[in-house]
């Protein structure tokens, strides 16, 4: 079974979680959504994302047309040593980031969420946070001068992308690969078995 294009909404305009859930037989359609990515004081890294995902797909499915869609969202950052890890704002912020990553671990956070339409004027939200455990190699100033240098960093959370020449900067992980990459594919899969949203379909049908 398969998600028809009016089924599932993607509240994103990450080109990487869109070539996960192609990857993966889902067809959906794309709506950005217009919300602000505000820490705010005293908010876990969890609630955070978990916070900004709901919001993301709240925004989409109050602007969607065709009322019976569900809309899928997910926000993704870096911790290091409580330090929130988002997009680098410059090439110090970046840096900042890699030495502090350097030979150590340091965890992936991604809050995903799946908003329905509303049902007798309930609506259906279902949300995770989601972490994987990420090692840097012990990595030299040549080696942070010249990936920031690809241009890859600048619209990565964390500053790197695992799945691409940011690979070389990792020794090992821990948990959802997916999830590294943006979008954890495990968790989805869940959320879509638990609200009956079937992803694949013979192409018969």
């Amino acid at each position: 079974m398969s998600a028809n294009p009016k089924t599932l909404v993607l509240a994103s305009g990450s080109p990487r979680r869109a070539e996960l859930l192609l990857q993966v037989g889902v067809d959906f359609d794309v709506v950005l959504p217009r919300v602000e990515e505000v820490h705010r004081e005293g908010e876990s890294p969890q609630d955070y994302v978990q916070r900004l995902a709901l919001e993301k797909a709240r925004c989409v499915q109050s602007r969607l047309a065709d009322c019976t869609s569900w809309v899928l969202a997910a926000d993704t950052i870096g911790v290091c040593a409580n330090r929130i890890l988002e997009k680098p704002l410059d090439k110090a912020d970046y840096e900042s980031m890699m030495r502090a990553m350097s030979g150590k671990e340091h965890l992936v956070l991604t809050g995903v969420a799946l908003v329905g339409p509303d049902l007798a004027d309930v609506q259906q939200e279902f949300s995770r946070a989601v972490e994987t455990v990420v090692t840097f190699r012990a990595l030299q100033d040549a080696h942070i001068d010249a990936y920031w240098r690809t241009g890859e960093p600048q619209d990565k959370a964390g500053g790197y992308g695992i799945q691409g020449m940011g690979a070389m900067l990792v020794a090992g992980i821990r948990g959802s690969y997916s999830n590294v990459v943006g979008l954890p594919l495990e968790t989805v899969a869940e959320l879509f078995d638990e609200v009956g949203l079937n992803y694949w379909q013979d192409p018969a049908e």
